[in-house]
């Protein structure tokens, strides 16, 4: 068992990888929702001739800047796009690593019993421990993917500021990933690492 859990722990590690993936895909999304959101909320102000003073006798004018604010809107979409293919990208690898987890159990001669699954050595985690934990990470990061698709979806010219705040934040906050209980899965896996 313990050469099992040593090959969890290398999982992990995979994971872990992973995780600083989303981080940085993290703030990539979140930069480009707000640059959409910036645009989204000058786009009645840039319509409304009004708002044009001195500059409204300029044939073509507004819908020039019209234009081109659209223009890099179409381009954020598309960066948004990708990002969200990136973080799909991580969850279908944290998919694959809970497959391999299984298949850990399945691919040896001996197939652990209940006891065994549940049993720890030392500070070392449990079997169990290891195969919940991959689970509980995937599902983690599945849910906030779904979130973050979601929030691009609702992403529309006539989102108001406050719905694109609440969003923003929904965003921020990750509500699916709890940081606690991610720092707990992994101080369980490492437990001899801490010591």
């Amino acid at each position: 068992m313990e050469m099992m859990v040593k090959k969890y722990q290398q999982k992990f590690r995979k994971v872990r990888d992973e995780m600083d993936r989303w981080e940085q895909l993290q703030s990539r999304f979140i930069t480009q929702f707000r640059n959409a959101s910036s645009i989204i909320q000058r786009l009645p102000m840039l319509g409304d001739s009004k708002n044009y003073g001195e500059l409204a006798g300029v044939h073509g004018l507004k819908e020039v800047l019209l234009g081109k604010q659209m223009e890099s809107l179409g381009s954020i979409f598309c960066s948004m796009r990708e990002t969200l293919k990136e973080f799909h990208i991580i969850v279908m690898s944290l998919e694959k690593i809970v497959r391999d987890g299984n298949q850990l159990l399945k691919g040896g001669s001996i197939q652990p019993t209940t006891h065994q699954m549940q049993l720890r050595v030392g500070i070392r985690p449990s079997v169990e421990d290891c195969l919940d934990g991959l689970k509980s990470l995937h599902e983690m990061h599945l849910s906030e993917y779904l979130v973050k698709s979601s929030a691009f979806e609702a992403l529309t010219l006539n989102s108001s500021a406050s719905d694109l705040g609440a969003l923003h934040q929904l965003l921020v906050d990750q509500p699916n990933i709890p940081k606690e209980e991610v720092q707990f899965i992994f101080n369980i896996i490492f437990a001899e690492e801490i010591c």
